[in-house]
Order: structure tokens, then sequence, then C-alpha cells
């Protein structure tokens, strides 16, 4: 008899033990539940924080480079010429003259006009200083003066009416400035158009 209530008691130790390791599993496949969300959630977080740094350093190379122009007058040599005066946007670094490219699309023209570079159509940039000498490099926060061929943009008198034209001027690896003239009729040197 003895030995029978022994027995019987194993038993019930037994089934205590079943019913922890059944706790143990589903404590093993929460903790696994766990690491895959955490890993899918830490993932994920990565890509975000790449993308957005893509975004940032793509953003910052757009403004860097862009030109602000303040104003724009008809040529002082030639009244069909555009003498944009500009500077460097804040926080840019130097460029280049020969880095400069113009768009000019006007009514008059089905295609656009362009040039600027180091090609026949290349843009002239003076300093606005005493000499008012070609340079070949814009430094920041200094004021310039960029002289663009209008060709066939000019005004025409016959249509006795004004032009708008739209310039954009692109930055080789910056970001592109964007501006509508007014161009009227009859246009004397010097003549603001914006």
């Amino acid at each position: 008899m003895k030995s029978n209530t022994q027995t019987q008691t194993n038993l019930e130790e037994d089934k205590f033990a079943a019913i922890g390791i059944g706790a143990m599993i589903v404590f093993i496949a929460l903790i696994l539940v766990a690491a895959v969300a955490a890993a899918v959630i830490i993932q994920t977080a990565e890509k975000l924080q790449q993308n957005a740094q893509s975004t940032g350093e793509d953003t910052a190379d757009a403004m860097n480079g862009k030109l602000m122009i303040s104003q724009i007058y008809s040529g002082t040599t030639a009244a069909t010429d555009y003498e944009v005066y500009a500077r460097l946007s804040p926080g840019s670094d130097a460029i280049a003259a020969t880095t400069i490219f113009f768009q000019l699309i006007c009514p008059a023209n089905a295609a656009p006009i362009e040039g600027g570079g180091a090609g026949a159509a290349a843009v002239v940039v003076d300093e606005m200083d005493q000499a008012n000498a070609a340079i070949a490099t814009i430094q920041p926060n200094m004021p310039v003066m960029i002289t663009i061929p209008g060709g066939a943009c000019a005004p025409n008198a016959a249509l006795n009416a004004n032009l708008d034209v739209q310039l954009y001027l692109h930055v080789g690896g910056g970001g592109t400035t964007f501006e509508t003239m007014n161009i009227p009729a009859t246009v004397n040197q010097g003549t603001p158009l914006i």
C-alpha cells in the first residue's frame, strides 16, 4: 500500500512539471516573436534614417551653388542682352563661371534659347566692383552681373506688346533659379525687366 501512495504522489508531481514545460514553451515563443518584431522595427528605422539622410543631402546639393537674382536689366551695350544682377545663395561654395547655363523661353520662339558654360553663347560674369572685370570664379557674398545674350527673345516693336520671357539659370552640380521677365515692346538700354 505504501508504494501505491508514493506512485500516486509522483504522478501528481509529474502533472505540475508538464504545466511548467508548457509555460516555458509559451515563454520561448513569446521571446522569438518579440525578437522578430524588434528586428523588423530596427530594419524599418534604419531604412527611414537612410532615406532621410539621402533626401537631406540631395536638398543641400540643390541649394548649394544656387544663384539669387536681385534685378534684371536690358543690356547697356546691346538692348537685346540681359544683365542679371545676382549673388550666391547663403551657404554656397564658390562656383566657376563656366558652370552657369541659361535657358530663355519666350512666346516668339518655338524652341528655348540655351547657352552658357564655355560655349559660343556663353554668359559673361563680371564682378560688381570698381573694375567690373570678367571673373572666372564667383565667391560667396560676391555680387555679380551675368550678361546673357538675348537673341530671338528680343522685344518686337511691330507686335506692340509685352513679352513674358522665362529665364532659367542652372548651376552645374547645384540648383536652378527661375525668373519671369516682362519685356516691353520697345526697350531702351538699362530698362528694368522684373
